[in-house]
């Protein structure tokens, strides 16, 4: 018999009383076992707006690959590909808010693979670490970044 996994969110008595009712209810004997953990925080608006504000539009106006400028769009999606998680990560409920579901990539009918995953299902912590890796990689390829105001 195969079990259905199943998340509970504790918010309220009503979610506390259905978690002791499955527990109670749970077959031993089947290797099954119960994690209880903190939701991660999703990122914020305000860190996706300084990723577009700041480096990726800095980005987008000064490096050049192949004497060739890109739009913040495309280096966007060259990001997620580089360095959004794959989803294997030891880590990988501290990088994305929900690693039961997230995916990085799907097939497309014609057997191609296309970028799904999207920094909105990055927690905070990894929505740092990606911000991280975009100035990086700017200041590796001599982009002056503005210093931004978001008061």
């Amino acid at each position: 018999m195969k079990f259905t996994q199943r998340v509970i969110r504790l918010v309220g008595d009503t979610q506390k009383q259905t978690a002791i009712a499955m527990l109670n209810n749970l077959p031993l004997g089947h290797g099954l076992e119960i994690v209880a953990r903190e939701t991660p925080k999703a990122r914020s608006l305000d860190a996706n707006a300084l990723m577009w504000a700041g480096p990726l539009k800095d980005i987008a106006e000064q490096c050049f690959i192949d004497g060739r400028l890109f739009t913040a769009d495309s280096w966007n999606i060259y990001f997620k590909v580089l360095w959004l998680p794959d989803g294997d990560e030891p880590n990988i409920a501290q990088l994305v808010t929900n690693p039961d579901t997230y995916k990085k990539w799907d097939i497309l009918p014609n057997g191609e693979r296309n970028i799904v995953g999207s920094t909105k299902q990055l927690t905070t912590y990894g929505m740092s670490l990606h911000i991280e890796q975009i100035y990086a990689f700017g200041a590796s390829h001599g982009v002056l970044f503005s210093e931004k105001d978001f008061n």
